[in-house]
């Protein structure tokens, strides 16, 4: 919604005037002032169309997943880094199951961008190695699938590394 700097700012603002409040004596409103800055410091870090892009991605809703992610304008200027891996990541994931060469220029991306979540990060790899291995590229989708098996400490993909190896077995 807004410019990641214009929440800086509003958020520097808002202390500022807490900061008043305080002199003046009034600590309530002081208090409550620093909370509501500390909502726009929480959405600086976590862009809050992501948010609700994953919260659609829960539902398995991808037509309202790609309707909050198409309002971000110029995801560049207006995320961070790691919003902008996790922004390629949702694409990824949507675009896997329209077109292959989309879904991995956008996975490619995320991972260049970084991801927070080692499990986000194993489970682009993965779906990289699935792609991969149906593009033919048997050693690439090889390193991504131990790439990801070494990202997998909860061991959630386990099943799914396994039968991604069993398929590339019979490549």
């Amino acid at each position: 919604m807004f410019n990641k700097n214009i929440k800086l700012v509003l958020a520097a603002l808002i202390v500022g005037y807490s900061g008043y409040q305080f002199a003046e004596g009034y600590i309530g409103n002081g208090i409550a002032l620093i909370f509501l800055s500390l909502i726009f410091i929480f959405l600086y870090f976590r862009n809050e169309m992501i948010l609700l892009a994953f919260l659609r991605m829960r539902k398995q809703d991808m037509e309202g997943t790609q309707k909050w992610l198409s309002k971000i304008k110029n995801p560049e200027a207006a995320l961070v880094k790691k919003q902008q891996g996790y922004y390629n990541y949702l694409h990824g994931i949507i675009y896997s199951q329209k077109n292959l060469t989309q879904a991995e220029k956008y996975f490619k991306k995320a991972i260049k961008f970084g991801l927070t979540m080692d499990y986000d990060l194993a489970m682009a790899k993965l779906s990289l190695a699935g792609i991969s291995m149906q593009k033919r590229r048997k050693r690439e989708a090889t390193q991504l699938l131990q790439e990801a098996k070494k990202l997998d400490k909860n061991n959630m993909l386990t099943e799914q590394i396994k039968m991604m190896q069993q398929q590339m077995k019979r490549i």
